[in-house]
């Protein structure tokens, strides 16, 4: 798998510099961590999940996450595991006989419901386990949390050296995370469960509508995460404890629940300039046609994730898939300034002025920044200095908006 690539090579050459790297489930854990990007959510009683994975349905999709949990009705769990192993009997089964499939298999996940669940899921899959690279756990306190991990573990353990490594993500979004009294000892109590299996945690995941529920809440459609009180001030709090450059963890961005809007209320805030300096004309008409269609509150939301250094969000609705991939790349100038940062680490500078002529780039407060750019190069590329993300867009949604 490798992120955009449906784009034609004369598309790639114009639009990047350094291209997404090639990756599957069997790949290093941090690529893998960053290569989680937008994940789409089905319910895994889904009829079609075999045919729709081999068929590559929706384009650049990169990782799918098989629901057992919220998505099905309590009456239809047995029925949902025993529809999911099915489809992923074919799944397999078609791998066996045609393995160029493989090199363009999506991440798949599953979201299970208990620890009880998952481990009927690991016998029940058997084989089959090998298609999965993690497992989604929601409601993850400190004591579920060990009993989850101590069964991925032991999983691993009988898998062998050369299997693929089955990966635990936690989902963040019980009462004791987000009620202010139990916090800190809830987030202390889940890290250093995550620092005892970490070579098994892809990445931390945040349930902003859970959080939300718990105080009656619900963000509309031109309000972002960051806005809502109560939750912003938990994220903080994540950040805090699980994105600390001593022990980090990739941190995944809140779920975006609205898709296909229709009229607008407040006034679109995505900034137009972005549009128009990457297409002109057209880029005015895309935006125009963009936000009526979609939420420009994603964008908002993606932009500010990034801003606070969380990489990867839950999607909804396949609409989502190209434009919050779009938002990962990275530019010619965080490159640059990156790779400049990490090369002149020893011990000779202390600051330099950055090839842009628009910022100092001081070597030791910015290192951090400038390992988590080339690790997010990697996956999503670097664009030329010439491209923004909106350029990718236009070139996916041409045929469409404009």
């Amino acid at each position: 798998m490798r992120y955009f690539n449906y784009l034609s090579p004369a598309e790639e050459q114009e639009l990047f510099y350094s291209l997404p790297v090639h990756y599957g489930n069997d790949s290093d854990q941090e690529l893998l961590s960053y290569a989680v990007g937008a994940a789409l959510y089905c319910p895994a009683t889904r009829q079609t999940i075999a045919a729709d994975v081999l068929s590559g349905k929706h384009m650049g999709l990169t990782t799918w996450v098989f629901d057992l949990e919220d998505a099905i009705g309590d009456q239809q769990v047995e029925t949902a595991e025993m529809s999911l192993h099915l489809q992923l009997q074919q799944l397999q089964a078609e791998l066996q006989h045609n393995q160029e499939i493989q090199e363009r298999l999506p991440l798949l996940f599953i979201r299970v419901r208990s620890v009880e669940q998952l481990r009927r899921v690991l016998q029940r899959m058997d084989q089959c386990m090998e298609l999965i690279t993690g497992i989604m756990l929601p409601k993850f306190g400190a004591e579920q949390g060990q009993l989850y991990f101590e069964m991925i573990a032991e999983y691993n353990e009988l898998a062998g050296e050369y299997a693929p490594v089955l990966y635990g993500l936690p989902i963040l979004e019980t009462a004791e995370v987000i009620y202010r009294e139990s916090r800190l000892g809830a987030l202390l109590g889940i890290k250093r469960v995550l620092d005892q299996y970490k070579r098994y945690v892809l990445n931390v995941r945040i349930g902003a509508t859970d959080f939300s529920s718990l105080f009656g809440l619900r963000r509309n459609s031109d309000v972002t995460i960051y806005e809502i009180a109560p939750i912003r001030d938990c994220i903080a709090d994540i950040i805090n404890i699980f994105g600390r450059m001593d022990s980090p963890y990739v941190i995944s961005g809140p779920v975006w629940e609205y898709f296909a809007s229709g009229e607008r209320v407040l006034k679109p805030q995505i900034r137009q300039s972005p549009f128009e300096e990457a297409l002109g004309d057209d880029g005015r008409r895309l935006r125009n046609d963009y936000i009526n269609r979609h939420v420009d509150g994603l964008i908002r939301e993606v932009m500010m994730d990034k801003e606070n250094g969380m990489i990867g969000k839950t999607i909804i609705h396949p609409s989502h898939i190209r434009l919050v991939q779009s938002m990962y790349t990275v530019t010619r100038e965080e490159y640059d300034d990156a790779l400049g940062i990490i090369e002149r680490n020893n011990g000779e500078l202390g600051v330099f002025k950055s090839g842009y002529a628009n910022k100092m780039n001081e070597i030791k407060p910015h290192l951090n920044w400038a390992q988590k750019v080339m690790a997010r190069s990697k996956i999503y590329g670097v664009l030329h200095e010439q491209q923004h993300f909106i350029s990718l867009l236009s070139e996916q949604e041409r045929r469409v908006y404009v």
